[in-house]
Formats: structure tokens, C-alpha cells, sequence
């Protein structure tokens, strides 16, 4: 006699009480719980960090917008006199620190509209564009004027440009910390860059 065997399958039942598709969306929930976290996290120090920058170019600009000294001699001809107009560079400082200080007033509504909808991409790409374009107006400024800032300083004895510091001691103490809180507003821009850009790549 031949003998046949038979195969048999047996279902066995899913032991979750959860449909499958009900535990995906679960799951999904789970994870854009966590996103919006961390992105909402993000934007509030976005916000916090700009009004840190706003208060930083707003001190550079008023710092050396204020900055003149008179020594407290003259002659016949002369008084000698050193103020900020006196050169076209802390000028445009001023000028570029006020325009910087102005877009960070105006980007300040973008940055609450990440915080409540830390998910929306647009406000971001928007404020990561315009914060590369304020971080190199900035950097720009505060470059020119410490090489000036430099100059008052150490002078220069090939082009025979004399040190006036030694003179003019508080106008070079209060230009010297307008390019400080100048380059700080630099350092802040760049961590905004960057917080911009990783907050995107997650999205």
C-alpha cells in the first residue's frame, strides 16, 4: 500500500486586540508627536537667539553711532576732534548694522509662526535665506570697521598713518566695543543658519 501524506496549514489568529492599519496610524501619531517636539523646541530657541541678535546689532549701532570725543585743546586753526562720520567705513557700519537690526524686527512674526506650526517648511526656508543674506551684510561691517579699528590702534608706519588711540582713548574704547557686539551678531547669525538648515533636513 502507498501512503500519501497531506500538508496542513494552520491560521493561526494575530494576538494584537489592534487592527493592523489602526496601529500604523497610531504609530505615525507617535512619531510626528516626537517631530513636532523637537522642531517646536528649535523655533523657540530660533526665537529667543534673534532677539539675542536683535539687541546685539542694535548696541553695535547705537555704540558707534555715539561715538565722538573733542580733546579738550585747541589752537587758533585746529580742534582736535575724532567721530564716527569722520570715516565713510563705521559709516556704512552703522548704516548695515541698522538694516540687520531692522530685518530681525521683521523676521521676529516668521520665527512665531515656526513655533506654532513647527511642521511648515516655508517660513524656514524663507528665514534660512534671508539670514545668510543679513549674516553676510553683517560679517561684511564688521570687518571693515576692525580693520579700521586696527589702524586706530597700531597704526601704520609704511603709509605713515598714525596710532590716535593714545589720544582719542574713549572713542577708540567705544568703536572698538561696537565691533564687538558687532562680530557677536555674526556668531548668533551663524548658529541661525545652522539651526535653519538642520531643522529642514528633518522635515
Amino acid at each position: 500500500m502507498s501512503t500519501k501524506e497531506a500538508a496542513t496549514t494552520i491560521d493561526v489568529p494575530e494576538s494584537s486586540s489592534v487592527p493592523r492599519g489602526k496601529a500604523s496610524i497610531i504609530a505615525a501619531a507617535k512619531h510626528g508627536g516626537k517631530a513636532g517636539g523637537y522642531h517646536r523646541g528649535v523655533a523657540i530657541f530660533d526665537f529667543l537667539l534673534r532677539l539675542a541678535a536683535l539687541i546685539s546689532a542694535l548696541a553695535a549701532a547705537a555704540t558707534m553711532g555715539t561715538s565722538d570725543e573733542t580733546l579738550p585743546f585747541f589752537t587758533q586753526f585746529f580742534q582736535f576732534q575724532a567721530s564716527y562720520d569722520d570715516l565713510p567705513t563705521f559709516q556704512f557700519f552703522v548704516i548695515a548694522m541698522g538694516i540687520v537690526g531692522g530685518y530681525l524686527v521683521l523676521s521676529l512674526p516668521f520665527s512665531i509662526v515656526c513655533i506654532v506650526r513647527p511642521q511648515a517648511a516655508a517660513p524656514r526656508f524663507l528665514l534660512l535665506v534671508l539670514d545668510i543674506v543679513a549674516l553676510t551684510l553683517n560679517t561684511a561691517a564688521s570687518a571693515a570697521a576692525a580693520a579700521i579699528v586696527y589702524l586706530a590702534h597700531n597704526g601704520n608706519s609704511n603709509t605713515n598713518w598714525l596710532a590716535i588711540c593714545q589720544q582719542f582713548g574713549d572713542f577708540c574704547q567705544k568703536v572698538s566695543g561696537a565691533v564687538v557686539a558687532g562680530f557677536g551678531a555674526v556668531l548668533m547669525f551663524v548658529v541661525l543658519v545652522i539651526l535653519s538648515a538642520v531643522a529642514l533636513r528633518r522635515h
